[in-house]
């Protein structure tokens, strides 16, 4: 979408200034459509919008895809963007949303097979998860079904409701704590199997 690199010798006074806007000031330019301040949103908020991505997304370039097709939305919605209100939460949702559409043809497969009510497993340490490192907690989630991965990390991470889940991915209340259970077991399987002290088990 836009090239993320940046130019370090460049001393424009321009360039400076445009480093020195808050987000609402950026955000106010672009909605007047001006491509420079576009890049400028975009680059300021390209890590983080990959980082969200990432953890959804099967592999980089399935998250790149992502985040530039969600700063296309973005762009084309910035007119019903509060700008009193933070921008991250707003970029994330639309992430998130932009996830599902591009799964929503595998997920709608997954979630017709049939659910049987599960006994959720208790944690002895509930942060088992949190001591693992980023990349090891990538590759587990990877190892998931799509939905299973995609209800762990809207409900544990970016801290959804079962309701909230539910009606964003057209599932019942039950499914998404079922499919939370079952993520939830399998990554614990996997902690087991990487068999490293100090993690959390299922009792």
């Amino acid at each position: 979408m836009f090239n993320v690199s940046t130019n370090a010798g460049k001393s424009d006074c321009k360039m400076i200034k445009l480093g020195q806007l808050t987000d609402s000031e950026i955000i106010e330019r672009c909605r007047k459509g001006e491509v420079r301040y576009q890049e400028r949103l975009y680059k300021r908020f390209y890590s983080y919008a990959m980082g969200v991505s990432l953890r959804y997304a099967i592999n980089r370039e399935d998250a790149l895809e992502i985040v530039n097709d969600a700063f296309i939305k973005i762009f084309d919605k910035l007119h019903s963007f509060d700008s009193q209100r933070p921008f991250k939460p707003w970029l994330r949702q639309i992430i998130i949303n932009q996830t599902i559409d591009k799964k929503r043809r595998l997920l709608k497969a997954e979630c017709e097979l049939p659910i049987d009510e599960i006994t959720e497993p208790v944690w002895e340490n509930a942060d088992a998860i949190s001591l693992l490192g980023y990349k090891d907690i990538l590759q587990m989630l990877n190892t998931l079904p799509e939905i299973q991965s995609l209800v762990f990390n809207m409900y544990e991470i970016d801290g959804y409701a079962h309701e909230e889940i539910a009606q964003m991915l057209d599932i019942s209340t039950s499914s998404s704590r079922v499919y939370l259970s079952r993520a939830k077991e399998k990554l614990r399987k996997l902690i087991e199997e990487l068999n490293t002290e100090g993690y959390g088990r299922a009792v």
